[in-house]
């Protein structure tokens, strides 16, 4: 046990450890509430005396929700080190959310938006102050979970924060390497002597790696065997990225060194997101600092993101689910135009249903028109140019899983078990949100059917109105007395309008036809949609790679204490190899149900769905047809019917007059 006069805590509560100092879970000793102390070492006290206090003078400064509370500095009893009592998260650091298997493609998107903001307004702070931070990464943000559950992040360890107005320089390196920008790498990693001077924008380049790492489950930039085994490979890579590019990697070893300007298809962010994100890791993650964004720039660009909002649309044509960031003081006439972006699809031809209605959007209208949507509840977009649905883009989860060794290491054993878990997860969700898209494919093609089932029954209500009318003019006996009598000059013309009515009688009794057949069409479609909804419902593959992931982590987990161990006796390690047959059964099963049970169906159920979107715009187009015929014979019957009243009126004034 160690202590100070007011806090107390065990060595092995070790939360984390540095070149300088280590971080422990302390206790209050009068009113027991947990803390961190952060003790230094020896090897700090040969630092220069101004570098020293530097971190107690910084934490002063500073007050904010986003970074951790300095409560006090004090001594420990016996050697008298200095130890500064902090804030203490409970929930550890961004990395380790990072580390679990769960997030080993990156945060989801409600995460990935709480990280941003709080790092945000963390950074913001620290920049209002004349502070910069020189060792942002995933290790350095505490992570905290709030009254209400929700995640609040927190920038720490300020060992090698400075004070530091925007124009001013600074020589000396600290950091850590993979976040570290280049020309800092250069000197503090290559220890290749150079005269360079760094700015603030250091943490820039810092705070998009991070990102990026935040956003993926990866480090942007990444040589053959990793960052920390091929040095200059890294080097090269940050140095020589084109502009644009996010992040640069080196597949094979001595082998060409490949850019990306976009995130990866296992990153689980929409696209939306990510059409706003990558713009700013593009200009953040730029070695020459004339070209690299200022802070205000960076925060300008941030702030637009997180005071957007999110319009979640399902696109019919496409099956694929959208999530749209617009201002909500935008017009919908923006709106449409940021979903033509995402779906190709124009604003002439978008249609939207919400809950099964038709859904009006005016483009002069506010944004805040629209209404609230949920992933689960989204507008269903209803494209009136036809096309053939592709479904959702991903990349199999069987590619990332890596392989056992034959032999007992138990470090390599726990990676492995790791990366399988993780591309177990990945699996789940991808299975989930198949699942969820077949779902909202049929869906909204039942919304679409009762609003055709509806525009049936009004056509048809005004076909039958019609019809009763022609009905009525042809049985008028005053027209059958003009047509019997032969000297009247009227005759032909009151025959020839007859014939027409009778006609357009014929005409509309097609189209009734048409539309009753086209009534039961649709009713035919309801009844399917309705079956494989029950079908969908009653899917149980979810459960199946759930339950195999469950077995997979308790596995896991024996691997993670194991790896500590310097070795196994006899019986442990036979009870190990057992537990990597039984993991690789159990990934196997995992992959097999995804495949079988989800990605064939889904595929399946995607060539149904485009047979069923031609059906459908098919009939809606037939409906059109049919409903200017019908208009068309009504406006031409009201017309004859008019004529027809007109010799009627003559033929009555011509017996009033004795003729």
């Amino acid at each position: 046990m160690q202590s100070t006069a007011n806090y107390l805590w065990h060595t092995n509560d070790l939360l984390g450890q540095g070149a300088t100092a280590s971080v422990y879970k302390a206790r209050n000793k009068k009113s027991g509430e947990l803390v961190a102390v952060k003790v230094f070492n020896n090897a700090s006290y040969l630092r220069p005396p101004e570098v020293q206090v530097r971190e107690f003078e910084v934490l002063r400064k500073l007050s904010h929700q986003n970074i951790v509370k300095l409560f006090a500095v004090e001594e420990t009893g016996g050697s008298r080190q200095k130890v500064l009592v902090m804030e203490y998260c409970s929930s550890g650091s961004l990395l380790s959310v990072l580390e679990s298997p769960e997030n080993a493609f990156g945060l989801p998107e409600d995460e990935f938006l709480v990280v941003l903001r709080c790092v945000v307004a963390g950074m913001n702070h620290l920049r209002e102050n004349g502070i910069v931070h020189r060792d942002i990464k995933p290790g350095n943000i505490m992570r905290l979970v709030g009254d209400e559950g929700q995640s609040i992040y927190k920038l720490t360890d300020f060992g090698a924060a400075r004070e530091l107005d925007d124009d001013e320089k600074f020589i000396s390196v600290y950091g850590t390497e993979e976040y570290l920008h280049p020309d800092m790498y250069e000197r503090a990693v290559l220890r290749k002597p150079q005269q360079k001077t760094f700015g603030v924008t250091v943490d820039l380049w810092s705070i998009g790696v991070t990102l990026y790492h935040a956003a993926t489950g990866s480090l942007p930039f990444t040589p053959f065997g990793g960052p920390r085994r091929n040095k200059e490979i890294m080097y090269r890579i940050t140095t020589e990225k084109p502009a644009g590019a996010i992040a640069g990697t080196q597949r094979l070893e001595n082998g060409p060194l490949e850019w990306s300007y976009t995130l990866p298809i296992t990153c689980r962010l929409s696209v939306g997101l990510q059409n706003q994100l990558v713009p700013i890791l593009a200009n953040i993650l730029e070695v020459e600092q004339a070209k690299c964004w200022g802070f205000d720039q960076f925060f300008a660009e941030t702030s637009d993101i997180l005071q957007r909002v999110v319009v979640h649309v399902f696109s019919l044509s496409q099956a694929v689910l959208h999530h749209v960031y617009i201002h909500a003081h935008n017009t919908i006439a923006i709106f449409l135009e940021a979903v033509y972006k995402q779906t190709s699809v124009a604003p002439q031809n978008q249609e939207y249903l919400f809950e099964g209605h038709l859904c009006v959007l005016e483009p002069s209208l506010s944004a805040q028109h629209i209404t609230h949507t949920t992933a689960s509840s989204p507008l269903t977009l209803f494209s009136m140019a036809s096309e053939t649905p592709k479904g959702l883009p991903f990349r199999d989860p069987a590619l990332d899983i890596p392989k056992f060794v034959p032999k007992v290491d138990l470090q390599a054993d726990y990676s492995t078990a790791k990366g399988v878990l993780g591309a177990g997860y990945q699996a789940l969700r991808l299975a989930q949100t198949l699942l969820d898209g077949q779902e909202m494919m049929l869906r909204g093609l039942h919304w679409v059917g009762e609003v055709l089932q509806a525009t049936c029954r009004r056509t048809l209500e005004v076909t039958r109105t019609a019809l009763l009318f022609l009905g009525s003019s042809l049985g008028t006996e005053r027209f059958t007395g003009v047509a019997g009598r032969p000297d009247t000059q009227e005759l032909n013309g009151v025959a020839d309008l007859r014939s027409r009515l009778r006609t357009l009688a014929e005409v509309l009794s097609r189209c009734a036809q048409n539309i009753t057949e086209t009534q039961t069409s649709l009713r035919s479609l309801s009844l399917e949609l309705a079956k494989n909804r029950d079908q969908v419902h009653e899917d149980r593959s979810i459960q199946q790679i759930q339950c195999c992931l469950d077995k997979m982590y308790f596995i896991y987990t024996q691997f993670k204490k194991s790896r500590m161990r310097p070795g196994l006796g006899y019986n442990e390690e036979q009870i190990h190899k057992l537990d990597k047959v039984n993991f690789s059964h159990l990934a196997k099963r995992l992959l097999q149900v995804f495949q079988e049970e989800r990605v064939q169906k889904y595929q399946a159920a995607l060539v149904t769905h485009g047979k069923r979107m031609r059906m459908v715009h098919e009939t809606r187009n037939h409906l059109r047809l049919v409903g200017c015929s019908v208009a068309a014979c009504n406006t031409e019957a009201q017309g004859a019917q008019e004529n027809l009243s007109k010799h009627a009126g003559a033929s009555q004034g011509d017996e009033a007059a004795g003729l």
